[in-house]
């Protein structure tokens, strides 16, 4: 059985579009609770965050026929009682509209007593009041998946068009509620009131560019229904990084031995080492060919090398794993492979035969993960851990010929680690951890940054680091990641140029 160490708050839940309505109808049924009230809960919840961070006037509601457009209708309810005009657009007509949805339109009619509600039937006649401030997208929701057409897209390309804000109820129009791709066009909403559960499609692939800021508005959905989600969104709020706690002897303070550089990429083990001890460990101990040693000596000074064949082997061989095996039975600690590796044939034997008798806690990285992609199976000793840290193409490389890459790097990062035991670190927009247990996790910032030469480097080497402390596998990747998010805020704060990636050391 597989332990995790990371519990995830249900706030940070992420629900595919069959979870959120499976879980929306089992509150319906079990609890009683009826639609219409968490259409209320939603609708009120969104309007009352409205009310208290904008100042307005004057709003467009785009509307569909199902409970987005109900929860649109709430909006438009609470903001009509606090003197905000409303314009209502159905796109489908008004005549087939969701019970919840039809009741809440007669609601919204009764609540306008001095005609400050004014209601399109469809799209052609619609003329935009001559001052409005913002537009309420309750067109399409999570139960979209075919293309957005006809007049929707027409609403949805003027709305893109308009200088004045977009809030979208529960995801954007055009938006795939689990994949994140555009389904043809998308709405781009400056802000997206998420009910209930975070969508996934906010954070994959198009989601982070369409749904601007995410306000979450919690619903009475009973917990012991969100069990079956599995994946989780990765922030500070609640993953607290702790110190380590220094030992007696710099051996007993966390040990990371590294296994990298060859001739031509020895700046990939300089940047590694440098950002695995600023992480405060005992000791970081490079294992290199004999052959770039005196690189290493001149720009590691606090790291302790450890060179292995003559002076002309400037890649790791084959014959190399026996001296390495029994330098890394020196110490305790844990194993970062593959920065700066090389892709010489003779390394991919190395690595073969230095992993299948390593039982340290390892991180494979980098030319690591392209020796590994060379193996028919995985070298990997029983119950040791593995973090793998792939970039996409890397991932690719991993699992070839796999649909799953093409449709969803998210299924294709939880299977892989079910599969083969190891978690996986896989970088990208998001960064998604996924573990033995199937569980994943995203990250919730812009990681483009971090998508230049060293940055991968620098990421192994937090991880490795928090590894060589004894945490477990998910949380080092965890904590790798959020320390490479403070570093890229701060630098941001106080500069104007782009970080290189020394800078996230």
């Amino acid at each position: 059985m597989v332990k995790e160490t990371l519990d995830a708050p249900y706030s940070h839940y992420l629900f595919d579009a069959e979870l959120s309505q499976k879980i929306d109808r089992r509150t319906i049924q079990e609890m009683e609770i009826d639609g219409f009230t968490l259409m209320e809960i939603a609708g009120s919840s969104a309007a009352k965050a409205l009310l208290e961070d904008e100042e307005l006037t004057h709003g467009v509601y785009l509307c569909g026929k199902g409970n987005n457009a109900g929860d649109a209708l709430v909006v438009g309810r609470y903001l009509l009682q606090h003197h905000v005009d409303a314009t209502i657009v159905f796109l489908s007509g008004s005549d087939d509209l969701s019970a919840d949805t039809q009741k809440n339109l007669e609601l919204l009619k009764k609540f306008d007593s001095d005609d400050k509600l004014t209601i399109f039937e469809e799209w052609g006649p619609f003329n935009p009041p001559e001052e409005f401030d913002f537009i309420i997208d309750g067109m399409l929701g999570t139960g979209l998946t075919s293309d957005v057409r006809g007049d929707y897209t027409k609403a949805v390309e003027w709305a893109n068009r308009q200088p004045q804000p977009v809030f979208a109820m529960d995801i954007p129009t055009g938006l795939h509620a689990d994949s994140g791709e555009i389904m043809e066009c998308a709405i781009e909403a400056n802000t997206t009131f998420t009910f209930g559960g975070r969508k996934l499609g906010l954070y994959l692939k198009d989601g982070p560019e369409k749904t601007g800021t995410i306000h979450y508005c919690e619903l009475p959905f009973p917990n012991r229904f969100k069990e079956d989600c599995n994946t989780y969104l990765l922030d500070e709020s609640w993953i607290q990084m702790t110190s380590p706690t220094p030992g007696q002897h710099k051996y007993n303070s966390g040990v990371l031995y590294i296994i990298a550089g060859s001739e031509g990429l020895t700046g990939a083990a300089i940047m590694a080492a440098k950002s695995a001890w600023a992480e405060g460990l005992g000791a970081v101990i490079l294992i290199c060919p004999r052959g770039v040693l005196s690189i290493y000596e001149q720009t590691l000074p606090s790291i302790i090398k450890k060179p292995v064949g003559s002076r002309n082997d400037f890649h790791f061989k084959d014959e190399h794993s026996g001296k390495v095996l029994e330098i890394l039975s020196e110490k305790e600690g844990a194993l970062l492979l593959g920065p700066g590796l090389g892709r010489e044939q003779s390394t991919v034997q190395f690595v073969k035969g230095t992993l299948s008798q390593n039982n340290k806690p390892t991180v494979i990285d980098a030319d690591g993960l392209w020796c590994l992609a060379q193996l028919e199976h995985l070298p990997k000793v029983n119950e040791s851990e593995w973090i793998l840290t792939p970039h996409p193409g890397e991932l690719n490389r991993l699992v070839p010929n796999s649909e799953l890459q093409k449709d969803s790097r998210l299924q294709t990062v939880r299977e892989y680690a079910q599969t083969t035991g190891v978690t996986v670190l896989a970088k990208g927009l998001p960064g998604i951890i996924g573990t033995p247990a199937g569980k994943c996790y995203l990250t919730n910032y812009n990681t483009k940054y971090f998508s230049r030469a060293g940055s991968g480097d620098v990421l192994a080497g937090k991880v490795g680091a928090y590894l060589a402390f004894g945490q477990r596998p998910d949380t080092s990747c965890a904590y790798g990641l959020l320390k490479g998010k403070q570093k890229l805020e701060y630098y941001l704060q106080h500069h104007q140029d782009l970080p290189e990636p020394s800078d996230f050391i």
